[in-house]
């Protein structure tokens, strides 16, 4: 008997994935170069020239059993304690191999951290924007989802809202900073009112509440905007960290966890992750990605071409008089659609060749994301179109 679960989900597919599966078809129709893709957050930048002659060298040079053969079950020791030493070098947390643990990619390590702290029948909170991905996530660990209403002004935490909706059934808050869809970094002041209410809800309620931030864009950050390290604010935190937009790198699947030494049980929690791997068939990412990784915690692909292409797309759409929010960083702008219905909209952008995934799945209905991870050159050439679609449809005169 096949898995009703699973087999329901079927009728739920990812609405990106779909739009980028359009994409690709109409370019083979008319040529990609003339399909203005904004859908899938793919990174549109080379690995460093740097990463790949280290896994040339390692290819060469390291004993093949060994590099080919499986790694510990929380990932290579002397990688892990590189990330530790190099985030305690970066923000000040005094982190040690026994806090990381490695995974595939982001959505490996939220995977884990998730059944760490929550058992079936538990709440988890998050904030919209955010990442579809997040219902089946957490819903697959038998915890629950909820999302906390938007504020739309600023795209930082709706805090009235969410202390209405924080009870004592709710384990953890997954946050996204810088967020996808948004943009958004979450500032400083957002941050700490965040850890203070969490500290009260904690001692009111007799219990732990962790936040588990997902960190993917922590690198992307756009000049003159500061990016708080969430991890400096609440003791109780679980990072989950990848590094497929920091090199451009998703296609390798690596990422970690990383809990603050000062959390509850810490040390304790990584070895879960261990166990959790058990049962789950995660079996750690490739050795020779991880030993790749550990020799460029510090570098980066060249993300600048991100910033170049914000500053034209924001710019335009407010020529053409939509409501944004300018993004602090990320590959991505969330703006308001000019109708109410932001799927119609996103379909009528369809004749024009301009893929935008709709806000609905992102806990936002009204507004559309636009995933700005392409060439410049073609982001240019998507503004006529914008122009093209936005007057053909009577949405401006």
């Amino acid at each position: 008997m096949l898995a009703g679960h699973y087999e329901k989900m079927l009728q739920n597919k990812s609405v990106i994935r779909e739009l980028s599966e359009f994409a690709t078809a109409r370019g083979k129709e008319i040529g990609y170069e003339n399909v203005f893709d904004f859908s899938l957050g793919n990174p549109s930048v080379p690995v460093p020239e740097a990463v790949t002659e280290t896994m040339i060298r390692l290819l060469k040079e390291e004993n093949p059993v060994t590099l080919h053969g499986y790694s510990p079950s929380l990932g290579i020791p002397s990688v892990r304690e590189k990330i530790a030493l190099s985030l305690e070098k970066r923000f000040g947390v005094p982190y040690r191999m026994e806090h990381i643990f490695m995974t595939s990619g982001a959505a490996g390590a939220i995977a884990h951290a998730l059944r760490a702290v929550t058992v079936p029948g538990e709440e988890v909170l998050t904030f919209a924007p955010c990442f579809s991905e997040y219902f089946p996530y957490v819903n697959g660990t038998g915890a629950k989802l909820k999302m906390v209403p938007a504020d739309t002004e600023t795209f930082q935490i709706n805090f009235a809202a969410f202390e209405e909706m924080i009870s004592e059934k709710v384990s953890a808050v997954l946050i996204n900073t810088p967020n996808n869809p948004s943009g958004i970094v979450y500032s400083a002041e957002t941050l700490g009112k965040l850890a203070a209410i969490l500290h009260e809800k904690s001692e009111q309620f007799g219990h732990d509440i962790y936040i588990i931030s997902d960190e993917p864009y922590r690198e992307i950050v756009f000049a003159g905007v500061d990016a708080p390290f969430v991890s400096s604010f609440y003791e109780n935190t679980i990072m989950c960290y990848s590094f497929s937009k920091s090199l451009s790198f998703p296609g390798e699947r690596i990422g970690y966890v990383a809990v603050n030494p000062a959390c509850s049980d810490s040390s304790k929690i990584i070895q879960m992750c261990g166990q959790i791997s058990r049962e789950t068939g995660h079996n750690c990412p490739a050795s020779l990605i991880q030993l790749t990784v550990g020799e460029h915690l510090e570098e980066t692909s060249d993300l600048s071409v991100y910033e170049t292409n914000k500053k034209l797309l924001y710019q335009e759409l407010k020529k053409l008089k939509f409501t944004c929010v300018e993004p602090g960083g990320t590959f991505y702008i969330f703006p308001k659609a000019m109708e109410e219905d932001a799927k119609v909209f996103c379909k009528k952008a369809l004749r024009y060749d301009l893929v935008l995934v709709p806000g609905d799945g992102f806990g936002c209905p009204g507004y559309f994301r636009m995933a700005y991870c392409i060439d410049t050159k073609k982001v240019e050439r998507s503004l006529s179109a914008m122009h093209t679609f936005v007057r053909n449809e009577g949405y401006i005169k």
